[in-house]
């Protein structure tokens, strides 16, 4: 973040740009995609937004790799913001209030930039602030009495939900139409068990937010479903 003496500098010499760093980087790269989308971010275009020479943006990056893995790591810090920082209390009777609402917490910071799940599944590594994150999940199940075991498997159940989206089965063209009467039709006879979904849902359910037929509703159902199984056999 650019602080506050840099910004009254700015402000008063609107010639004088602040230093370009590695955190100012990833930042307008994430503001770039929030306004144009991810294929938006190229170095060409964040030069251009910052006022630089494209080539001086190597300096803080080796290459677009390292820029989209310091994006998840900024699309990240934006949930430890939202949260108010990383650090929890959690107990045998509050674990899962805690659990959810962080998880909810997330899927806000996703819904602010839906571009970003798409970019943290091609990502094949973990950032430190994704690392820090998951590690405070993790201690969210311990201090609900988990054992390493459980909350191990926790972790793979929960899956992407830990960072407020989810895969979906079912990613259609957007620009089908899928969900006509016509189309339905023709797929009846091959496909009859999600033709008679998608002829009951599809109406009344059309908004879509980070997926397809991915709402708040069904990624909530989803969450306390896995919550509703830990619940037992944390019990059990």
């Amino acid at each position: 973040m650019v602080s506050n003496t840099m910004d009254q500098l700015t402000e008063s010499d609107p010639g004088q740009r602040p230093p370009l760093s590695r955190e100012r980087l990833f930042q307008a790269a994430i503001d770039l995609a929030d306004r144009r989308g991810i294929e938006a971010v190229t170095m060409r275009n964040l030069a251009a937004d910052l006022g630089v020479e494209a080539m001086s943006l190597y300096h803080h990056v080796a290459n677009k790799q390292a820029l989209l893995d310091g994006v998840v790591d900024g699309v990240v810090a934006d949930i430890e913001t939202e949260l108010g920082g990383f650090d929890v209390v959690a107990d045998a009777h509050s674990w899962r209030k805690v659990l959810r609402d962080r998880i909810l917490t997330a899927r806000r910071v996703m819904l602010r930039h839906p571009w970003a799940p798409a970019v943290i599944e091609t990502r094949t590594i973990t950032t430190p602030t994704t690392l820090r994150y998951m590690d405070t999940l993790l201690g969210i199940l311990l201090q609900g009495g988990f054992s390493y075991d459980l909350a191990h498997h926790t972790m793979h159940a929960i899956g992407s939900r830990a960072l407020g989206f989810s895969q979906e089965l079912f990613q259609p063209n957007p620009d089908d139409d899928t969900g006509s009467n016509d189309t339905l039709a023709a797929m009846a006879i091959e496909l009859p068990n999600i033709v008679g979904m998608l002829s009951t849902i599809v109406h009344d359910d059309p908004d879509t937010t980070l997926g397809w037929c991915d709402d708040q509703t069904e990624f909530e159902f989803g969450i306390d479903v896995l919550l509703d199984g830990l619940e037992r056999r944390l019990g059990g």
